[in-house]
């Protein structure tokens, strides 16, 4: 079914009016897009949805001070555009010409994943604009789209606010965090209402958790319920939930399988994968230098926000050490990291590859004491033997340490998001 012409112009300037209004919370990954968009090939910006796509698109607007026959801004989750198909994309460059936009003017394209074909259409016009798209699908990434853009195209994802972009959005300077104890005192503070709210931009703008279980509920249903049968519609749900109560802990499709009583096993795995396909849940493997038992071994599963976990899992905020856990993971992923977990005699949460080596590794412990401290500084050290690394880093809620004989530096988690 295609649209109207008069009706997809009439969106299209409504459209213009939302996105140059508003002032914005300035994203760290901003400086990173502007230098790619400098390759002149289609960038494409994945992440869950409501984590600020829409947002980084006005802000690189703003940068890049375009006018408005400079860009054009085009969002396919407008429900006016539920009847857009493939035929209507000349409609689009119509409208730029007819309007008298800039030859080469700038497209910006949000949430794209809702319009099949997307990808031919931005292979033809691709030599003549630029283009900076969203989509909250990681199929945005797929090979087979690879392909057909003719391998020409750059991925970068966004992740909710880090806790640095929390802090600025409550104009909270670090610059003297180093000698200021007071400013030590608020940060630790803001830190603990940052590990159990999370980081997605419009709850912590509208300051309104409510609107976490809105979110969830639309990328349930959108993203991933609607991709299978309705009677697996209950199962999803039982799924989602188990995740959310059992986030940093080993999973497996086998388990998975027999807790919601699916005994099709690829149904299971597909479910999983759509979840992850959705960047609601991610999947982190046991390392093993063989390719086939990472595959094989249970994998741990974490949050895309910490606010889901808190608002979605079944009596879960007791457990701050699991969210202080999945919060460093985030921040692992947000610096672009490979990460696995350890799993020897004892267990190590993170380690961190850097090519064919291990680089790092790093044990989370809200609070250490005499009676987690040998279970966790052993774990710690059995990986570093293993991996042959003479440092290792504990990150707890606020205590600041070294171990020196071991090569053992434990730092407060609000230290360690702040670095850069």
């Amino acid at each position: 079914m295609n649209m109207n012409r008069e009706d997809l112009y009439y969106v299209l300037f409504e459209q213009q009016k939302d996105f140059y209004d508003g002032s914005y919370v300035p994203r760290e990954i901003i400086p990173e897009v502007l230098s790619l968009l400098k390759l002149n090939l289609p960038l494409i910006i994945t992440g869950v949805r409501r984590a600020g796509k829409s947002t980084l698109l006005k802000l690189v607007r703003e940068k890049l001070q375009l006018t408005t026959k400079e860009c054009l801004y085009i969002n396919f989750n407008d429900e006016r555009l539920i009847n857009f198909s493939i035929e209507d994309f000349q409609k689009i460059l119509d409208f730029l010409t007819e309007h008298k936009y800039k030859e080469n003017c700038v497209l910006f394209i949000d949430e794209i994943q809702e319009v099949s074909h997307w990808e031919k259409w931005v292979d033809r016009i691709k030599e003549h604009h630029s283009l900076l798209i969203t989509g909250s699908n990681s199929k945005l990434l797929s090979k087979e789209i690879s392909t057909i853009l003719t391998g020409r195209s750059v991925n970068l994802g966004l992740y909710p606010f880090s806790f640095r972009e929390y802090l600025t959005f409550h104009k909270m300077g670090t610059t003297n965090i180093n000698i200021d104890l007071k400013l030590q005192a608020k940060i630790r503070q803001m830190f603990l209402d940052y590990l159990t709210l999370g980081g997605i931009p419009q709850v912590i703008v509208n300051n309104e958790d409510r609107i976490l279980l809105e979110i969830y509920e639309n990328i349930l249903y959108r993203d991933i319920i609607k991709r299978f049968n309705r009677n697996l519609e209950k199962p999803i749900k039982e799924m989602s939930l188990y995740l959310l109560s059992n986030i940093s802990k080993e999973v497996s499709i086998r388990s998975l399988s027999k807790l919601l009583g699916v005994s099709n096993l690829s149904t299971v795995k597909s479910i999983l994968e759509n979840f992850e396909k959705s960047f609601l849940f991610f999947s982190v493997s046991k390392f093993d230098y063989s390719l086939k038992k990472q595959i094989q071994n249970p994998h741990k599963i974490y949050c895309i926000d910490n606010g889901f976990v808190t608002k979605g899992g079944f009596q879960f905020s007791e457990n701050k050490g699991r969210l202080l856990e999945n919060l460093i993971f985030l921040e692992l992923k947000r610096r672009n990291l490979d990460i696995y977990y350890f799993s020897g005699k004892r267990e190590c949460d993170f380690v961190i590859r850097d090519k064919a080596k291990i680089s790092q590794v790093i044990q989370i412990c809200f609070n250490l004491n005499e009676e987690n401290k040998e279970r966790e500084l052993s774990g710690l050290k059995e990986a570093m033997d293993k991996f042959k690394l003479k440092e290792g880093l504990i990150i707890t809620a606020n205590q600041d340490e070294v171990f020196k004989d071991l090569g053992i530096k434990i730092l407060p988690a609000w230290k360690w998001l702040l670095q850069k």
